[in-house]
């Protein structure tokens, strides 16, 4: 479990998964988890055998992971296809259900615009 939803990365289980990341993507990794972590209602939780951070509703379930790589970071929504303004955001449409945002290191978080995917994401199942 994250240690805290405003700095995760005291969590040791995310100082693992972000170790072997270079730098700038670890950074943007910690900062996207502390915003969905901050987002209300949502828990995360490392899971190593995924290298992710997954993110869960007490009435809607699974919402969200936040998957970093060597250089990018995707935030992938679980049921992403179901949400309507995740249109010119959210990239996936091979997927049966999910989508995702891609961010690489230099990028600006739409900070504002995920919220909203959140907050519709927690409503589809709540």
């Amino acid at each position: 479990m994250l240690t805290s939803a405003i700095d995760p990365v005291y969590s040791r289980d995310f100082a693992t998964l972000i170790a072997p990341l270079p730098a700038p993507v670890a950074e943007l990794t910690a900062r996207l988890v502390a915003l969905v972590a901050a987002h209300p209602g949502l828990t995360g939780k490392v899971m190593n055998g995924w290298k992710s951070v997954n993110f869960r509703h007490a009435g809607a379930g699974h919402v969200c992971s936040v998957f970093p790589q060597v250089d990018r970071v995707s935030l992938y929504f679980e049921h992403g296809r179901l949400l309507e303004h995740g249109e010119g955001l959210l990239a996936g449409d091979g997927l049966k259900k999910g989508r995702y945002l891609r961010l690489v290191p230099g990028d600006d978080i739409p900070v504002d615009r995920i919220g909203i995917l959140l907050s519709e994401a927690i409503a589809l199942f709540a």
